[in-house]
Order: C-alpha cells, then sequence, then structure tokens
C-alpha cells in the first residue's frame, strides 16, 4: 500500500502544481463527517470538501438515489434527452429560493459556471455589458469569474489580461476600515467615474463571503444594494454556491435579510459530493437567452439530479436549518471560551451565521498572524482533524463540518483544535 508521502510525490511528478492541496492527505474512505486515509489513518473532517459535505459524506438516501439512477442510465444530455429528475428538481427549487414570483432554473456543474451562465442571463436580459462585484468576493476560475473575484493572489496572478467591463467595489468590514456608507459612496463614485448604471447588467455579492473570510454582508448594504438595483435596472445577482442549503441557519443565507434578488447561483451542498450547480431566477429574465444559448453536454446530470433531490429530503427529514442553529452556538460558546484563555494562540473575531464559522488567528498586537495559521492547519492534521483557511490575510480558519456530524465528533473535533492552538 502507498503512503502518502509517496503518493505526494507522484502527484507533484503528475499533476500541475497550480493545483494545490491543503493537506498531503491520500483519501481512502469517508463516512459522514469522517475520513480515513490510505495509510489508515482517521480524521475528523470540519472541511466538507470546501462546504459541500453538509448531508455528509455517502449519505445513505443519496447513495440509495444515486444507484437507483445507475441502474436506469447515467447519461443522455439534457439538450438531447431529457429526463424527470431535472425538471422535479428545477421545480422543487423554483419553490424553495427566495424570489419574487414566478421562477426558472437552469443547471451546471460547478460554481463558476453557475455564475458565467448567471451573468450571460443578465446581460441577455438588460442588453448591458457591466458586472460590478465585491473585494474579497470570490466567484470561481474561469476568465469571466476570475474577473469578478476580487482577490489577485492567487487566483489572477500570471493570468491577465482580465475580461473587460468587470468593477470592484469595497466590501464593509471593520477588518477593513469600510462600513457600509463607504461602500455604496464608492458604488456612487463607481458611477461617475468608471460606467455609468445604465450600461451595469448586475450587481453580484456573497450574502457572506467565503474565500474572502467568512464575512456577513450587512443588512444595510444589502438593502442599499436593492434600492439601487431597482432605481437603475440592474439585476441583483446573490452567489449562494458556499452558503446556500442549510448551512446558515436558513436554506439560502439571503433569507437571514428582508431582500430578494434577481438571480441566485447554487452548487457544493446542492447534490451532496456530485458535481452540479444551477441558477435560479425570475421566470422574465431566465427566458432572455435564445434556445441553444445556454447549456452543456454534462450540465444537469441525472445522477447528480438524483442525488440532489435526495439532499433536499434529508435537509427537510433531519432539521438540517435547525440543525446548523445548534452546532453554530455550540461551535461560537467553545471558541470564546478558548478566546479567554491564556495559554493558547489568540484568535478574534469570532463570526458567521448557522454553521458557517471562522475565528481570526493573530498576533498578541491584533495583527493578522498567517504563518500560525497554517501550524495550526498541520498540527491539527497531525492530532486527526481537517480543517481550511481563508481571508484576505489567509489567517481565518473556517469551519465546515457536515451538518449531520453527532455531538461527540463535534467535541472531539473542537477537543483537536483546542489543543492545536494551544500547541501552537
Amino acid at each position: 500500500m502507498s503512503t502518502n508521502s509517496e503518493m505526494m510525490a507522484r502527484r507533484m511528478a503528475a499533476v500541475p502544481r497550480g493545483v494545490g492541496n491543503a493537506h498531503a492527505v491520500f483519501a481512502a474512505k469517508a463516512e459522514n463527517s469522517e475520513l480515513w486515509d490510505i495509510e489508515g489513518k482517521r480524521y475528523i473532517d470540519f472541511a466538507g470538501g470546501i462546504a459541500v459535505l453538509n448531508t455528509g459524506h455517502r449519505h445513505p438516501k443519496v447513495m440509495a438515489a444515486v444507484q437507483k439512477q445507475m441502474d436506469a442510465f447515467t447519461h443522455t444530455c439534457f439538450q438531447v434527452a431529457p429526463y424527470d429528475s431535472y425538471i422535479e428538481l428545477a421545480e422543487k427549487l423554483n419553490a424553495l429560493a427566495p424570489i419574487e414570483g414566478p421562477a426558472k432554473t437552469i443547471f451546471f456543474t460547478t460554481g463558476a459556471e453557475a455564475l458565467e451562465n448567471a451573468i450571460k442571463i443578465a446581460r441577455a436580459h438588460t442588453g448591458r455589458p457591466g458586472v460590478i462585484t465585491f473585494a474579497g468576493g470570490y466567484h470561481g476560475r474561469t476568465m469571466l469569474t476570475m474577473a469578478m473575484t476580487g482577490k489577485v493572489l492567487p487566483y489572477k496572478k500570471k493570468f491577465a489580461p482580465m475580461p473587460a467591463e468587470i468593477y470592484h467595489v469595497p466590501f464593509p468590514h471593520e477588518q477593513f476600515a469600510v462600513t457600509v456608507e463607504d461602500s455604496l459612496k464608492y458604488l456612487e463614485m463607481l458611477f461617475r467615474a468608471d460606467i455609468e448604471p445604465s450600461r451595469v447588467a448586475a450587481i453580484t455579492i456573497e450574502p457572506v463571503q467565503g474565500e474572502g473570510g467568512f464575512l456577513p454582508a450587512p443588512e444595510e448594504l444589502l438593502v442599499g444594494l436593492r434600492k439601487i438595483c431597482d432605481q437603475h435596472g440592474i439585476l441583483l445577482v446573490v452567489d449562494e454556491v458556499q452558503t446556500g442549503f442549510a448551512r446558515t441557519g436558513k436554506m439560502f443565507a439571503i433569507e437571514h435579510s428582508a431582500i430578494k434578488p434577481d438571480i441566485m447561483t447554487v452548487a457544493k451542498s446542492l447534490a451532496g459530493g456530485f458535481p452540479l450547480s444551477g441558477v435560479i431566477g425570475k421566470a422574465e429574465i431566465m427566458d432572455a437567452a435564445e434556445p441553444g444559448g445556454l447549456g452543456g453536454t454534462y450540465a444537469g446530470s441525472p445522477l447528480a439530479c438524483a442525488a440532489a433531490l435526495a439532499v433536499l429530503d434529508v435537509i427537510k427529514e433531519e432539521k438540517l436549518v435547525e440543525r446548523a442553529n445548534v452546532i453554530g452556538t455550540k461551535m461560537k460558546a467553545r471558541l470564546e471560551a478558548i478566546s479567554q484563555r491564556n495559554d493558547t494562540h489568540p484568535i478574534s473575531g469570532i463570526r458567521g451565521p448557522g454553521a458557517m464559522i471562522a475565528f481570526d488567528v493573530v498576533k498578541s498586537t491584533g495583527e493578522p498572524d498567517p504563518d500560525t495559521t497554517k501550524k495550526i492547519l498541520a498540527t491539527a492534521k497531525d492530532k486527526g482533524l481537517i480543517l481550511l483557511s481563508c481571508g484576505v490575510f489567509g489567517n481565518a480558519i473556517r469551519l465546515l463540518m457536515p451538518l449531520t456530524i453527532s455531538d461527540e465528533l463535534l467535541d472531539e473535533g473542537l477537543d483537536i483544535l483546542e489543543a492545536s492552538l494551544a500547541t501552537a
């Protein structure tokens, strides 16, 4: 049997360095919130495949649904021979999404693909080219979504030039010394200096910035954006790729506000580990593209659609929206207690709705400490806990365990996290 180090050597020889690995842990099997590597070591998973596994690894209901679909057919291409699971899933999402009026949904494969097509639809509907997003936001690695992403390293370095007509506004947060008023003033300045609002198709925002550091968008900002969009005929596009499907203690994070978007993008935990993404929007907007203008060979795979229908059942039956709030309350209380200790590395900024929780690793001066963050992740991994970092300074640790995790495993994982902070 190969070791992790042997596999890493093979990986370095065969796979480009441009695709990073958070940990040199090669998976052999996984179940719910646990993962075992090829050396037989067991880990508690607080990463969830980057928020893909809200219903856990290999949920029995999801696996059964996929097996049943495999026994029927695995692929026809929806544009060639459509199938009922695609339609049923679209109907369910149309009913669940906080979209005002009749809605329609189209499926793709990745989150970036969903964002790219959301912009295509917005441009088709408005006849305008401009797109405004936020600094620190993450929307994907395709050329368009890379341009929309508000973070240069590591996503944009060496890949210029970026597509035109993409503009960024500062995201309000105290660590950036940016207020909501500052963000909205900058947006108005953008309209005067770079692009008139009549040429803007969409303003796109994550209700909680993911890669940016799990920073919730203030209600005041969302209200201001909705007002500006309504005033100028701009579409408000909400990126729910990481925040969707019960993670934040609501089905969708935007439901923590009273704001209703024109278009939403979803992916990650939609299909319980199978590749599937979607764009949900007002019906008249979604119908703007001409027949054949949208789609993809693997878009809306029948296996993934079957999985997603099972995921929606699991979220409802196991009350995972409510479970996210229970998990989040427990995590925040534990982190607050750790932050008061004087024998662990300093942490601050405990934040996030539901079970989408993060905190900052800082120096004694309060400055970001990305170097120690890396050490904490490595120490936790050695102790049997998979963690991920994020944030524009690389010093935020995000907690994304499956919402199906048991209380015992949650406590065990938090014990390892606390011990890792003490070791640091």
